[in-house]
Order: C-alpha cells, then structure tokens, then sequence
C-alpha cells in the first residue's frame, strides 16, 4: 500500500508539474490581483481533481466500449509520458501539457481557470493517462482505489498552494532553480514511463502463458 501510495502521488505530481505552470499562469493573469489570481487557482485545481478522478474511475469502461487493452493503453501512455519528459529534461514546458497558441489564447479570456490552466495544462493528456494506468493497478483492492482518490486531492491540493504562492508574482522562483526542478522530474517520469512498460509486458506476457 505505501508503495502504490507513494508511485500514485509522485507519478501524478510530476505529471501534472504545478510549478512548470506557474509562468503560464502569471502570464496570462497580467491584469488580475492577488486575489482574482488565487481564486482563479482554486478553480482550475478543483476541476483539475475532479477531471482526473472522473477519468480514472470511467476509463475501463471506455476502453471496454472501444475494444482497447489495458496493455495496449499502458504501452501507448508510456510513449506520451516519455515525450513529456524528454521536454521536462530539456526545462521546456512540452506542448503535450499545451500548445503556445492555447497559452496565447489564455491571455485573452477573462476566465482561465478551467481551460486552459485547468485542462489542459495541469490535467492535459498525460495526467489522464497516469490516473486511468493507477487506477487499473490498484485492481479490485478498495483500499488502494481509495489511496489513489486522496492522492489525486493531494496534488490538486499541492498545485493550489503552488499557484496561490505565484499569486504575488513568482520572484521567490529562481529560473535556475526551475530548470533544475524542472529536469529532475523529467528524469523521474522518463523512469516511471518505462515502468508502465515494463508493467504492460508483464501483463502481455502472463496472458500468452
């Protein structure tokens, strides 16, 4: 239990990288205050928790209805996590999470805090494959399926502090303490991308014998 607890929470904080966020979400509050931007976090987590916890329980169903494997699916996420990564490795915010021109766009609506902070760029399609992956590993076991529930809260709960700190301006950020951030946690996807793998093989594998 406290290893998948630990997996669920570091796999999806890493994934959803509240702190790479963080300029994005100043950029496209130039105009708002402190408090317009902290209300603006709180929404973009809660939907961002509720987004991920709705597709982690109704993605088995999903796959059922398209005829798609758990193995098939754990193979192709790995390659979207892995694409991420090599871009967090890189200290660039990967245009998986999203594109320029939705930042772009960000900037220009009033309310920002469901898309595009809160999809896709906190629960972009990576998010939403690791919870769907972590809620299938936790098979039949209540307990875990409950683990991951309260994990899920933890990170929306972490990256609204996060967000809500950057409220006042992100000079507590250092740039080189981002891009080391930044890369580290790439360097830990990129592990937890194979490891999806090597779970999807092993699974292939117990069918064929």
């Amino acid at each position: 239990m406290i290893e998948f607890v630990l997996l669920a929470f570091s796999s999806l904080f890493v994934i959803v990288d509240p702190i790479a966020a963080v300029p994005a979400f100043l950029a496209m509050t130039p105009t708002d205050t402190p408090t317009q931007r902290i209300k603006i976090a709180g929404l973009a987590c809660a939907v961002t928790a509720g987004m991920l916890i709705v597709f982690a329980w109704v993605g088995n169903y999903i796959f059922r209805f398209l005829g798609i494997t758990m193995p098939a699916f754990q193979m192709a996420g790995s390659i979207v996590l892995l694409l991420v990564a090599l871009d967090m490795l890189k200290a660039q915010r990967s245009r998986v999470h999203e594109t320029s021109e939705e930042t772009d766009a960000g900037t220009e609506k009033q309310d920002i805090a469901i898309a595009p902070l809160a999809v896709p760029m906190l629960a972009g399609p990576g998010a939403i494959t690791t919870a769907i992956l972590l809620h299938n590993q936790a098979g039949s076991s209540i307990a875990k399926q409950i683990a991951l529930f309260f994990c899920i809260l933890a990170v929306a709960g972490v990256s609204y502090v996060t967000l809500r700190l950057s409220a006042h301006g992100a000079k507590w950020l250092s740039p080189i303490v981002l891009r080391l951030i930044t890369r580290i946690m790439g360097l830990l996807l990129v592990a937890i991308a194979f490891q999806f793998v090597f779970n999807a093989l092993e699974a292939m594998k117990g069918k064929l014998l």
